[in-house]
């Protein structure tokens, strides 16, 4: 009893300060925070870390992929009352939350925000205001779409780029149309670095090259989303990550709609403000899967987020929104709401609210809970649960995103959770580029340096330490890696290699001039890839002659039908969705598959999860010949920005692993530091060890995933894990056959079982798809010989005029003779036992975990470059 009554103490303290406001001084940043030691401004007060925010407390949950997240934002936005602040690189209001999209029209984003606003929710929203002639976001879209919504809806975009002088841009860009010009990765090389200054346009001193790149959502100043998943196209998965979405047999069953049907390999976004265009054929290419974290957050953490987005809203409003638009904009006040929304009988409510939930979890540590509040959600026990967390907020924030002198701590906070480590770190992040030394400019973050310290310690002090770091085999822009227009994306991947293995100034070349020459023993690195298997059985060619229309012009008619207009709109006379026109080819597709047999499955990414079916015995209807066809790979796009250290701490956030998002002088990112007091009794190198609770359970259900230790999750059947926090806790299966096998990540047997699934998955993969990157490909010829020579790639650049003509034509010809088949499908020459052999080796998959290709062009001298001379721009905007 006297730790419920200290719990109720700890709540009424903290409804006192909420009602006072005495947290907002607390959590309030101060002017130039997190300037640093030693700087210029050594009068400013500094946490740990250097952070503009104290460590304090909160509960938190975990999410790992798109579904189970999007679910419980929905879930939140759906009771928000009050407030709803959203930071976001990328917005896109068409996005579905929930899937299929058919049986859930209400949440859509836009559907939700509007909703809510009509309820007299404040809606505040800052997006990333992009360069148009170099990204696809369309900021623009979003603002005005949103805004016409509903007034109680206000978007800010920044920062402003282009110069107010366009006869400056013009003459820098001297016979050029601006209005035409499209640049892409090759012709950003071409251009000289005072150009693409005007282009970009500066603030002070800085060329905005920079990106916010924030991802938060904060909902009645109560609980907050954040981390590596932007509420946008292309974000959406379950941990199986299904990537064939063709439906034959019942065109309401698809899960990625429109824009959202994404593979960045094949085709960038194009044309986002029309959410139903799409260039990909989902009956011939697969999507590409979207691996993320992220987590929920609620008690006092939520006031230094809450801190952040006033900080950052207020900043932009005086810089821009201030002068324009007059009376339209307010800035948000200390306590949390906007002037144009507080009044006593508001404010009343709100403290009114306060009081409720104080209340409430006055009731809940007695054990009298609230049926209203739970609103059907079954409140389970504390398994995988952790409400007493200690949390920080870190930031990377500089002048012309904050308006703040640098800060760069959670550069600080990588470091630290890396030379503290005592037993592991597991690195999943987008990027990785990093320096060991000051040879390896421009890049300038050490991280790299930290991890080669912490190795060699561990080596000379004969210590059994293990850093594994997951990462993308390649950035997600579309395009052959040997065209020109993939100079950024080889640049990218030669700052990463060069950070890796390429020189020896990188982290193993570092390692072995200091004695490390058994590096594989303390440090890998791995990538993530999947397959599956369209249904273009016979049901497809048998609705399709009976229908007399396309499953592809049914399928955008779909597209049409369930989102074509706003949520509510008043002259359709329908709550949700779009008007009747346009489904004639729709309404005849479905009215003849609806009485066609449809055995085959609509997709096959179960059968590499636990308790999945052997490949070889999934049902089939059609030839052999068009299953071999159906078969499609692509990598598993890892998006996420996580560190977990040791099974004790965990660094969620925006961040990724290099320049622009460490240095805090590039792109703005927020980042949270979770160590867990809450205990879990484990193994670690083969000796009990305690860990905690939120940190143990989050790495052990990622290294399941990657193995394909987890069931099938499909994007219809929620359970208590997408929740938000404040509804469930988390579920977790601790001592089940799966959960013991990752229990120990310094043990003999995990490491064998990691390391033999990821070369099993490997050689899979190069044998049934030949992808690329591919250790196989150790020059240009023989990537030539391994990949170009078997594909046609949809979406290729070539040069203009006759060369671009010739090429397609010789492709198309190959194509028609056998000689190529269409990227991500199955190399036919590999395969004279046709499909069966095929099953064969698909049937030793488990989970995605493949091996990273560190051999890969390594005999090439410069990767990136290729003959071409890039920029200062080019060099610095890729690191």
């Amino acid at each position: 009893m006297d730790r419920i009554f200290q719990k109720a103490e700890n709540l009424l303290r903290d409804a006192k300060e909420a009602l006072t406001g005495d947290h907002e001084e607390r959590f309030q940043p101060k002017p130039n925070a997190g300037a640093g030691e030693g700087s210029q401004y050594p009068d400013v007060p500094r946490y740990r870390f250097q952070s503009f925010a104290p460590e304090t407390s909160g509960a938190a949950k975990w999410y790992i992929d798109g579904a189970s997240y999007f679910h419980a934002v929905s879930m939140a936005l759906e009771e928000a009352k009050e407030s709803i602040y959203i930071l976001d690189w990328w917005l896109s209001p068409e996005l579905y939350l929930r899937r299929p999209p058919s049986r859930n029209e209400r949440y859509r984003l836009d559907n939700m925000l509007r909703a809510a606003a009509e309820r007299g929710v404040e809606v505040r929203i800052i997006v990333y205001k992009e360069v148009t002639q170099a990204l696809t976001l369309d900021s623009a879209h979003t603002k005005h779409h949103l805004e016409d919504l509903h007034p109680n809806i206000k978007v800010f975009r920044h920062p402003d780029h282009l110069p107010t002088d366009r006869k400056k841009l013009e003459t820098a860009f001297a016979g050029f149309s601006l209005d035409t010009i499209k640049f892409n990765d090759f012709s950003l090389s071409k251009f000289s670095g005072d150009a693409l200054k005007e282009l970009y346009g500066s603030f002070g001193d800085t060329v905005l090259y920079w990106a916010h790149h924030e991802k938060l959502c904060v909902i009645d100043r109560r609980i907050a989303f954040m981390g590596g998943l932007d509420m946008c196209f292309g974000r959406y998965d379950t941990m199986s990550h299904p990537i064939a979405d063709a439906h034959p047999g019942n065109l309401d069953e698809i899960v990625f709609p429109g824009q959202d049907f994404n593979n960045a390999r094949v085709y960038d976004f194009e044309g986002v403000d029309n959410w139903d265009h799409n260039q990909l054929d989902r009956t011939k290419n697969s999507r590409m899967g979207w691996s993320d974290i992220t987590i929920s957050l609620k008690g006092p953490i939520v006031g230094s987020l809450i801190d952040h987005f006033k900080d950052r809203w207020n900043f932009i409003f005086d810089e821009k929104y201030s002068k324009r638009d007059q009376g339209k904009y307010q800035r948000i006040e200390l306590g949390g709401s906007s002037q144009e929304s507080r009044g006593g009988e508001e404010g009343g409510e709100r403290q009114h609210h306060f009081l409720d939930d104080f209340s409430r979890g006055i009731r809940h540590f007695i054990g009298e809970e609230d049926d209203e509040h739970r609103r059907g959600h079954q409140r389970r026990g504390s398994h995988g649960s952790s409400s007493n967390l200690k949390i920080q907020l870190c930031r990377s924030c500089c002048e012309w995103s904050g308006g703040h002198p640098p800060e760069r701590s959670i550069f600080n906070a990588y470091v630290n959770a890396i030379e503290n480590a005592k037993h592991f770190v597991y690195i999943e992040n987008q990027f990785f580029i990093t320096a060991t030394s000051e040879e390896q400019r421009p890049v300038y973050n050490k991280i790299g340096a930290s991890i080669v310290s912490r190795i060699v310690r561990a080596h000379n002090n004969g210590e059994n330490f293990q850093i594994i770091v997951l990462m993308p085999a390649v950035p997600a822009f579309a395009g052959d890696l040997q065209a020109d227009g993939s100079l950024g994306t080889r640049a990218i991947m030669e700052f990463q290699y060069n950070s890796i293995n390429r020189g020896s100034n990188s982290i193993i070349g570092s390692l072995q001039r200091r004695g490390v020459h058994d590096w594989r023993r303390y440090i890998g690195f791995y990538n993530l890839r999947n397959y599956d298997r369209i249904n273009i059985s016979s049901t497809l060619r048998r609705a399709e002659r009976e229908s007399g229309v396309s499953y592809e012009n049914a399928r955008r008619e779909y597209d049409e039908s369930i989102g074509g207009y706003p949520y509510s709109r008043r002259d359709t006379g329908r709550e949700y969705g779009g008007d009747d026109h346009k489904r004639d080819s729709y309404d005849r597709y479905q009215a003849a598959a609806s009485h066609l047999d449809n055995s085959t499955w609509d997709t096959v990414s179960s059968c590499y999860m636990e308790g999945g079916q052997d490949i070889r015995d999934v049902p089939w209807d059609g030839s052999e010949e068009a299953e071999l066809d159906a078969f499609v790979s692509e990598e598993l796009y890892i998006h996420s920005k996580v560190l977990i250290a040791d099974d004790r701490l965990v660094i969620c956030g925006s961040a990724n692993l290099n320049d622009r998002s460490q240095l805090g002088t590039h792109d703005s990112e927020i980042a949270v530091v979770i160590e867990d007091g809450e205990p879990v009794e484990s193994y670690m190198d083969g000796r009990p060890y305690t860990a905690s609770r939120f940190a143990t359970s989050l790495r052990r259900q990622l290294y399941r995933k990657h193995l394909g230790l987890v069931p099938d999750e499909r994007w219809d059947r929620p359970n208590a894990n997408w929740t938000p926090v404040d509804c469930d806790p988390q579920q977790y299966d601790w001592g089940s056959r799966s959960d013991r096998l990752v229990e120990d990540p310094l043990s003999a047997d995990f490491r064998r079982l990691w390391e033999e699934t990821a070369r099993t998955n490997t050689e899979v993969f190069s044998k049934v798809f030949h992808p690329v990157p591919n250790d196989q490909a150790r020059t240009w010829e023989q990537y030539q010989d391994f990949f170009t020579r078997h594909f046609t790639i949809p979406g290729s650049e070539e040069e203009e005029g006759d060369r671009k003509k010739k090429k397609k034509e010789e492709a198309e010809a190959e194509a028609d003779r056998g000689d190529k088949v269409a990227y991500g499908h199955v190399v036919r020459a590999e395969f004279p036992g046709g499909v069966a052999e095929v099953k064969d080796w698909l049937s030793r998959v488990r989970g995605t975990l493949v091996e990273m290709p560190l051999d890969f062009l390594i005999e090439v001298d410069d990767i990136a470059k290729a003959g071409l001379s890039l920029n200062a721009f080019t060099d610095e905007i890729y690191t």
